[in-house]
């Protein structure tokens, strides 16, 4: 291993995507007080994204003491971990590969990069060691920290992130200060809470970004907070404790033509995560729409569960309150109100060729996880929907990942609900479908932000949106919420949120929620910019479901059906809003014949969408 003199480090690691568009300098420097300092640029063809970020963790270590314990000479701490560090060497690496999900919203993934990584260390006799790894995809940069065993200080107490994100001048945001809120566009300067990642990015330029993290199962929350001079740093919840050797989250830097694009490349994120771990999952991981019975009563399930048989709905969920009380320490899941007839439920389900999924507290999952997930297996339950948990620090980050691993020896599905997001840990573990860590149809957002989401939280991957459709609360129309149910990517699609069997009185779309597919096997963004309109494609098989919605204003969308194979003929079911439809919901059902060179212009109303089955003749 050859050391490298730190005067002569100027650009020492230069990486570029396999397409050319990427690229990241990585530059590990002494300042004038022979302090390290590890800066980076990241360009997108040629395009400043990141000017002068800085790369570092800074932890807060015992082994000063273990060193002193056996024998060696105590040496003086440094201010910071990794003040006097030094560059040892330079490895790289790439690869081509590709592999297929269990379900995703395509089905064959790509996994191309070029590589490489720092490895430093401490020459002062304390064995610390520290490489910066470092990937170029063609959809992004990605780099981490990894930590080398050391003979010693096995333990290790990370207590600051040290990286931040200089971005160009006038580069704006689409924030949010926590996974449940509303967006803001905003100067990158003018940030004055913590904002949640993705953090989609408008460069000055017109092309795009977005700030995002993958493989984080063993790590706390981190978002982005302002450093000033249009600096973004990263506020860590709560220092996480690690035994070497560790490798950090991946940090994820996007950039993109098109804000569509993002959402098309979010790949990425599950690249950055270890390969499926549940040997068999697909014997029993099934994706697929739910609805939720209301009533929480022995009838009203059986109503529910014919309902779902009769209009191809797989899943039934009961929600809070099958136990009591659900929301406390005192909530007993093992234990059913009396008012419904678990095992009659179930069997009834399994006859009908329905599942059951169950809402469970993080007081029941804490106090009775060993016990209750073997539990509602034996009831036959193939979900948990887990509720008010805890994700934020190191000790519930862990707790929480662990959990879906438990909820995988027991071949139950799960969905976390609340301030949770994904970073692709689905890809290892295919039984978590879907969270929520949106701010979705439970709290009435306006077209408007249903809009801006496909650019922002979707980057992320699967969010349970929950879809109403009947609630006369609904802020939009009733197109625009069939358009979402195809645009905002769930596995588990959780559809008719709040409404009963007896709500529905024929409407004729919903033939739309009998047909609706949760797995695709290729996604297209068609055309849309955030708080403005979103047009998306998603291919099943030969058949194409497409979702046009528009924000608060009305809007002419033209579409083109280029995404359709050339010379092949095609049906298709459109669904419109139409106020002279005398129904509750106003929809317009039609049928035309299409091919890849037709060419719609389809009328929005505000707050208004259209949805399009496309059958291959």
């Amino acid at each position: 291993m050859n050391l490298l003199t730190l005067h002569a480090l100027a650009a020492a690691l230069t990486l570029t995507s396999p397409d050319g568009s990427q690229r990241i300098d990585i530059r590990p420097e002494r300042n004038a007080d022979s302090v390290l300092t590890v800066s980076y640029d990241v360009t997108f063809r040629g395009n400043p994204v990141v000017q002068g970020g800085r790369m570092g963790l800074d932890l807060d270590n015992r082994s000063w003491e273990m060193a002193l314990a056996l024998g060696k000479r105590r040496l003086p701490q440094p201010a910071h971990w990794m003040d006097t560090f030094v560059l040892d060497s330079i490895t790289y690496q790439s690869a081509d590969t590709v592999w297929h999900p269990l379900y995703g919203e395509r089905s064959t993934v790509r996994d191309r990069w070029n590589g490489g990584t720092l490895h430093m260390s401490r020459h002062d006799g304390s064995d610390y060691r520290l490489d910066i790894q470092a990937r170029a995809y063609d959809e992004g940069i990605a780099f981490r920290y990894f930590f080398p065993e050391h003979p010693a200080a096995v333990f290790h107490k990370v207590t600051d992130d040290l990286t931040t994100y200089r971005l160009p001048e006038g580069t704006m945001l689409w924030a949010e200060e926590w996974a449940q809120a509303p967006f803001r566009r905003i100067p990158a300067d003018s940030v004055t809470h913590p904002v949640e990642r993705a953090l989609t990015l408008e460069f000055p330029g017109g092309y795009w970004g977005a700030l995002t993290d993958a493989d984080v199962d063993d790590w706390c929350l981190t978002r982005f907070d302002s450093r000033g001079d249009n600096t973004l740093g990263s506020e860590m919840y709560s220092p996480v404790d690690i035994v070497t050797y560790y490798a950090t989250p991946w940090k994820v830097i996007m950039a993109a033509d098109t804000p569509g694009k993002l959402l098309e490349n979010n790949d990425i994120i599950q690249n950055l995560n270890p390969p499926c771990a549940v040997l068999d999952a697909a014997a029993w991981v099934k994706p697929g729409t739910i609805m939720r019975e209301t009533t929480i009563s022995t009838e009203g399930a059986i109503r529910t569960l014919d309902f779902c048989a009769e209009h191809n709905i797989p899943y039934m969920l009961f929600d809070w309150l099958w136990y009591v009380p659900c929301t406390s320490h005192d909530g007993d899941a093992t234990k059913v109100v009396d008012k419904l007839d678990m095992k009659r439920v179930t069997d009834y389900a399994r006859e009908r060729g329905i599942g059951i999924w169950l809402y469970v507290n993080q007081h029941a999952l804490m106090k009775q996880q060993r016990e209750l997930l073997p539990l509602l297996r034996e009831w036959g339950i193939v979900g948990i929907k887990s509720g008010f948990v805890q994700y934020a620090s190191h000790r519930w980050a862990t707790w929480l990942h662990d959990l879906v691993r438990d909820a995988a020896d027991n071949h139950l599905m799960m969905n976390i609900h609340d301030e949770f997001r994904p970073s692709g840990f689905s890809r290892t573990y295919p039984n978590l479908l879907t969270q929520e860590g949106i701010h979705g149809n439970e709290e009435w957002p306006d077209a408007t932000h249903n809009v801006t989401l496909p650019f922002t939280r979707m980057i992320n991957g699967a969010a349970d949106y929950t879809i109403c459709y009947f609630d006369k609360r609904l802020r939009n129309t009733h197109a625009h919420q069939l358009a979402a149910s195809v645009v905002f990517y769930s596995p588990l699609q959780t559809i008719l949120w709040y409404d009963k069997p007896e709500r529905y009185n024929g409407e004729p779309e919903i033939e739309w929620f009998e047909r609706l597919r949760t797995v695709w096997d290729d996604t297209r963004v068609l055309s849309g910019m955030p708080g403005r309109h979103i047009a998306m494609a998603r291919r099943s098989g030969s058949d194409w479901w497409v979702g046009a919605m528009t924000g608060n204003d009305a809007r002419e969308l033209p579409l083109t059906l280029d995404f359709l194979e050339p010379g092949a003929k095609y049906t298709a079911r459109i669904f419109t809003d139409d106020p002279s439809v005398p129904t509750a919901t106003q929809v317009k059902c039609t049928t035309r014949s299409v091919n890849s060179k037709t060419k719609m212009n389809l009328k929005l109303l505000p707050r208004g969408g259209a949805a399009m089955i496309i059958t291959k003749d």
